[in-house]
């Protein structure tokens, strides 16, 4: 598992590789780099967005400033096991995140809108920064309906720099998601986002790339990649053409209904009328 940190301001840089490449790049840095002593770790996610997905949907737009709310295990959580709920923000190519740790059942609660801000604070497990838990509380009131909406789970290994401890390198496979049961204590499973063989490198540092890791990059022919687990979760969402899907995108992204036509409606509304669904301008509602 990868060291905990709560509270931090670092540039990812992200590479898919085949199998070949992993290694080479594996082979690169042994002898820079330290592998977490927990070794393998699987790492689970549930993506907290508006039902017509206003957060993901800005942020595959690649503006200056996008923001996220997830919930984070290491591991099977149960009910009782500590996880972490979320804001990760980027602003100009710097990823920030603030995070609190409460147990799932907790930060579940607090979430669905069962238990308020104060009776959260008194739960969170580490109250040692009680403006994280204001921020969270404030994004989740000013989007006013957020919902879990994406399962995500992948393995990850990860390494350490003993140089620079701001230096973290990881390599995600097995990266899966689903639409539903979307729970952190539900059975693991959904569907793949990579190539068979493939990896998610992410590079995380507070600082520019050391010329030895350069070296590596460069001799591999690894080249940066845009890549958004919950984005390219959401793209495979919407672009399923089959019927099924299509009721599916306008139940639970649209909020709209089909009639027995196929035409779409919203209820109260006349049957079959049209009811636009804006994106809309999106304005940072805090500042870093």
């Amino acid at each position: 598992m990868e060291k905990i940190v709560n509270v931090f301001a670092r540039h990812e840089i992200k590479y898919l590789l085949d199998a070949d490449m992993r290694k080479k790049v594996m082979e690169g840095i042994k002898d820079r780099m330290i592998p977490d002593p927990h070794g393998m770790s699987t790492i689970r996610n549930i993506y907290y967005d508006t039902p017509d997905y206003r957060l993901i949907r800005r942020s595959l737009e690649k503006p200056k400033y996008k923001e996220k709310m997830r919930l984070r295990s290491y591991g099977r959580p149960n009910e009782d096991t500590v996880v972490f709920l979320e804001m990760k923000k980027k602003y100009d190519g710097v990823v920030y995140k603030r995070r609190v740790e409460l147990k799932e059942k907790d930060a579940t609660a607090y979430m669905a809108g069962e238990i308020g801000f104060e009776e959260m604070q008194e739960r969170i497990v580490d109250i040692s920064n009680t403006q994280i838990a204001k921020e969270i509380d404030y994004f989740k009131n000013y989007y006013g309906n957020l919902k879990p909406m994406v399962f995500l789970s992948y393995d990850r290994c990860a390494y350490f720099s003993e140089e620079d401890e701001s230096l973290r390198i990881t390599f995600d496979k097995n990266i899966r998601w689903r639409g539903n049961d979307v729970r952190l204590t539900a059975e693991g499973g959904g569907e793949d986002l990579l190539k068979e063989g493939e990896s998610l490198m992410e590079i995380k540092t507070a600082s520019a790339l050391p010329m030895w890791l350069v070296e590596v990059l460069s001799k591999v022919g690894a080249r940066p990649a845009s890549f958004s687990k919950y984005g390219n979760a959401y793209r495979s969402i919407v672009e399923r053409e089959d019927e099924t899907n299509d009721k599916y995108i306008w139940q639970h992204i649209y909020g709209e209904r089909l009639n027995s036509d196929g035409v779409h409606y919203q209820p109260g509304s006349s049957l079959g009328a049209w009811s636009g669904n804006s994106l809309g301008l999106f304005v940072p509602h805090s500042s870093l």
